[in-house]
């Protein structure tokens, strides 16, 4: 897609004689470098590379230098998600690859679904192939969930990174709430409950009636409808954008939903201190959608009462949320090193297992994961109450079919939901708020001509 921010950035690159070279011409010329350069938005890769990778040997205080065992440093450049500003700071040390000594160069960086598809574009020239390291996906990740391969490869079907999680989504729900309106809190007599949509927007009522909210906010479910979307955003190599029905679903369901007081009005959305609050122990709300990262990065570091107050069970429909991709970088002075910190972090059993057991992580091999999910001594959740979640992850990950992405995922996801957040709260009306979405997306990205919603 040649018209994409970073393709743009990157032609001059691309076009500059050819300069990319593969993995195997950068160890010729040059042996391997004495710093790595690692971009990403937090320390989870970090922490998960500390975990399981044998030559690490330190990390500084301030978590900015990991030292290797042969002295190469790691350094670690990290720049927040939110409003694009990772993407930005990463596309712009890209655009300088080619003219900054070797120990300058990014060597690995880290991409969300939301926006893999901008990075792994075969004319982007970014992401280097797998093969080009030595890594052949067809053996070295051949026990990889295929939904992850092929979110991680180009549009010619190439391998362009690799991810240690796999992100399937439960329903996690508070056992008192369950025990006070249902009579009991077994997981499989709640999944009956919530079973789909129909069957959920029922037992709505039967929580309302009690004085509970079956989710906190619309934003909770935004992402079950946009797994579900048929085209992407936006085509390749189009500027027209599309709003796909299920998202114009899930803006009616979501209003029907919030005016029959199945959310709490006082929650706006995600990310924020209402929605943090509601997962304390005083709030009414019955149940959060989140994949495994959720539970262990979110929920439990939100929640003030005791372990065991939670469980798990079948969502609605299945879905996915999240996954965070490494890439190898062109140009990068360390490919044997990044080709090592790839395989021991995203394709070695042993390893993803011990990142299963110590961070929760639902991790990205398939026959781990059905260990994991009949190993109840080694992978019980303290805080779900004894519960092996894994028992739920493991079938929702095996039947997961990913939306078709595109390079502007995180912009219309955010966008979409900012914009008719006000209409839900009623400060504007239906046709204002896909008129400032309208705004907000052609701002955010200046290429988009025309936007068609679905009716």
């Amino acid at each position: 897609m040649k018209k994409r921010v970073i393709a743009a950035l990157l032609a001059v690159m691309m076009t500059a004689g050819a300069l990319t070279v593969s993995a195997a011409e950068v160890k010729a010329d040059s042996g391997e470098g004495k710093v790595i350069n690692i971009y990403s938005w937090n320390n989870e890769f970090r922490e998960r590379l500390e975990a399981v990778y044998p030559e690490v040997e330190k990390t500084s205080e301030d978590g900015t230098v990991t030292t290797l065992k042969d002295g190469t440093e790691i350094h670690w450049i990290i720049n927040p998600n939110q409003d694009g500003v990772y993407q930005q700071k990463l596309d712009e040390a890209l655009l300088r690859q080619l003219d900054v000594s070797d120990d300058e160069k990014v060597d690995i960086f880290l991409s969300e679904t939301d926006y893999v598809n901008k990075y792994t574009d075969a004319d982007a020239g970014v992401a280097m192939a797998l093969t080009d390291l030595g890594i052949d996906p067809e053996t070295d990740l051949a026990d990889q969930y295929s939904f992850t391969k092929t979110t991680a490869s180009d549009q010619n079907g190439v391998q362009r990174g690799s991810t240690w999680q796999c992100c399937p989504g439960l329903l996690v729900y508070r056992r008192d709430i369950a025990k006070d309106v249902f009579g009991t809190d077994d997981p499989e007599a709640v999944g009956e409950k919530v079973k789909d949509w129909d069957t959920i927007k029922a037992t709505a009522e039967e929580l309302k009636a009690k004085g509970y909210y079956t989710f906190s906010s619309y934003a909770d479910t935004f992402r079950l409808y946009g797994n579900s979307i048929e085209e992407s955003w936006v085509a390749p190599g189009e500027t027209t954008l599309k709003v796909d029905q299920k998202i114009m679903d899930w803006i009616s369901d979501s209003k029907e939903w919030l005016d029959a007081g199945y959310f709490d009005k006082t929650v706006k959305g995600q990310w924020n201190d209402d929605w943090n609050k509601a997962m304390g122990s005083k709030s009414k709300v019955f149940a959060f959608l989140l994949p495994a990262w959720g539970i262990d990065f979110v929920l439990s570091k939100n929640w003030d009462g005791d372990e065991g107050a939670w469980a798990v069970t079948n969502p609605p429909q299945e879905y996915n949320w999240g996954g965070s991709y490494v890439h190898a970088c062109e140009g990068t002075d360390n490919p044997e090193h990044v080709k090592d910190i790839i395989l021991a972090v995203t394709a070695d059993k042993e390893n993803l297992l011990k990142i299963s057991r110590e961070k929760s992580d639902f991790t990205n091999t398939v026959s781990g994961m059905q260990e994991a999910m009949n190993d109840d001594e080694n992978f019980a959740s303290a805080f779900l109450g004894g519960q092996n979640p894994f028992k739920y992850f493991a079938p929702v990950a095996e039947n997961i079919q990913i939306a078709p992405l595109s390079a502007y995922d995180q912009g219309c996801v955010e966008l979409i939901q900012n914009a008719f957040s006000d209409y839900f709260q009623e400060k504007v009306d239906f046709d204002k708020a896909k008129e400032n979405f309208e705004t907000a997306i052609k701002e955010r990205y200046p290429d988009i001509t025309e936007i068609q919603w679905a009716e």
